[in-house]
């Protein structure tokens, strides 16, 4: 009796189900069963492996242990099984690691302020967009094209200016970038689509230019054009080149149109269905340069006073029409213009007169007469003026011009107080 009510001070009587739940407030009492059987409702007082247990002594242990229903022997574990056993799963334990995902976040938004930060949004003038790539774009009530350049480093000569072909390839991008913006550009180049149709082509019949400054390396130019009715079958073209950061004007020039058959390669007269395409852009409004209408003289082996031979088109020389592109003329013209010229003098201003196309197995001659002379004494010398012609070595011509030249360091002897070695 006395081992009886011992043993059953520390262990439960198993009971039924509703037995248990009815007496969860009473005392404890019953007798202890002779064994324990495998499903955990008793234990052998005797056996060796009680030493090991850990009894808790709570008749009405609790039903749940962490938010888990358990039985009566989840309260009794080895000593093994309580050291191994996981910690338990919480709130804080289920979060994920956020550190990887804020490094992930820190690095995509400094990059993106890296790549803000090296574009320039800011205008360059507060009445007009800004034109960070040079892509061009319509101003103006859509008359006009705008289109920036970047002067590169191979596009500056030896005075370290840029060239005029390289003012004249800009001129020439843009007049076809405005086409091509405008939505009129066909399949040529430059033509529109009802011009493709009928297999015509623009050609430049006169170009005049004035450069008042060339621009250096690493400047930002602005160019823009526009176009006007000429003449009944013919088309005007102006332009104006600034300094994008200043506004000064830098270059004017103005150029005449007509149309060619690419077919026959004879001239044509502009349809109908042409002007209604083109005739919404025509501005109204004066040539920027006024028109050079002094007649040009026809020079000879007689009236030249230098003479450049074996001039010859190179592959790369030809645009998608087969014939010479018009800017290569300026390069052959100029190579007749004598040395010193060159070394003392820049090109002010030209007129260039274009009377047929070179092909691609042409063969030309570059003829120079020096009007003014005395170009050899720097300290005399003043304005020059040069009359040229190209031509095919039958003696047809190609293009007549006439160049301006001004002193290069007249206007830089201030700023620098001494001319360079080279041309001193």
């Amino acid at each position: 009796m006395v081992a009886t009510a011992a043993t059953s001070a520390f262990f439960p009587i198993a009971s039924s189900a509703s037995d248990s739940s009815a007496k969860t407030s009473g005392t404890l009492g019953g007798s202890i069963p002779a064994r324990v059987d495998a499903c955990g409702t008793g234990i052998k007082p005797k056996s060796k492996a009680s030493r090991n247990l850990q009894v808790k002594a709570n008749a009405h242990a609790p039903p749940k242990v962490n938010g888990t229903k358990v039985g009566l022997m989840d309260g009794l574990k080895t000593e093994d099984e309580m050291t191994s056993s996981p910690p338990p799963r919480t709130f804080i334990n289920q979060l994920p690691d956020w550190s990887m995902l804020l490094a992930a976040i820190t690095t995509i938004f400094l990059a993106a302020e890296k790549q803000w930060m090296m574009l320039d949004w800011k205008p360059r003038r507060p009445d007009m967009l800004a034109d960070p790539f040079g892509l061009g774009r319509i101003v103006q009530d859509g008359l006009v094209f705008r289109q920036n350049f970047g002067i590169r480093s191979y596009e500056i000569g030896a005075d370290r200016t840029a060239s005029v072909e390289t003012l004249m390839n800009h001129l020439q991008e843009t007049a076809l970038n405005h086409v091509k913006t405008a939505g009129l550009l066909g399949d040529g180049f430059g033509s529109t689509p009802e011009m493709c149709k009928r297999n015509l082509i623009w050609v430049v019949t006169k170009m005049q230019v004035i450069v008042d400054r060339y621009p250096t390396w690493g400047d930002v130019v602005q160019v823009d054009t526009w176009v006007a009715a000429s003449g009944k079958n013919g088309m005007r073209r102006d332009w104006l080149l600034r300094d994008s950061n200043t506004g000064e004007i830098l270059t004017r020039a103005s150029s005449l149109w007509v149309m060619m058959n690419k077919e026959t390669r004879r001239l044509a007269k502009i349809p109908d269905e042409v002007r209604e395409e083109i005739g919404g852009y025509f501005v109204d409004s004066l040539p920027v340069v006024d028109e050079d209408s002094r007649k040009l003289p026809k020079l000879n082996d007689d009236t030249a006073d230098y003479v450049r031979t074996g001039l010859a088109p190179r592959w790369s020389d030809l645009d998608v029409n087969q014939h010479v592109n018009n800017v290569k003329y300026v390069g052959w013209i100029l190579e007749s213009v004598p040395l010193p010229i060159l070394e003392t003098h820049e090109l002010a201003g030209m007129t260039l007169e274009y009377r047929r196309e070179c092909r691609r197995d042409s063969l030309l001659q570059s003829l120079t007469s020096v009007v003014s002379k005395g170009v050899g004494d720097l300290a005399n010398s003043g304005y020059v003026e040069c009359q040229h012609l190209l031509r095919l070595e039958g003696g047809a011509e190609i293009v007549k011009g006439r160049t301006e030249w001004r002193p290069k360091y007249g206007n830089r002897m201030e700023s620098w107080g001494q001319l360079p070695a080279g041309s001193a």
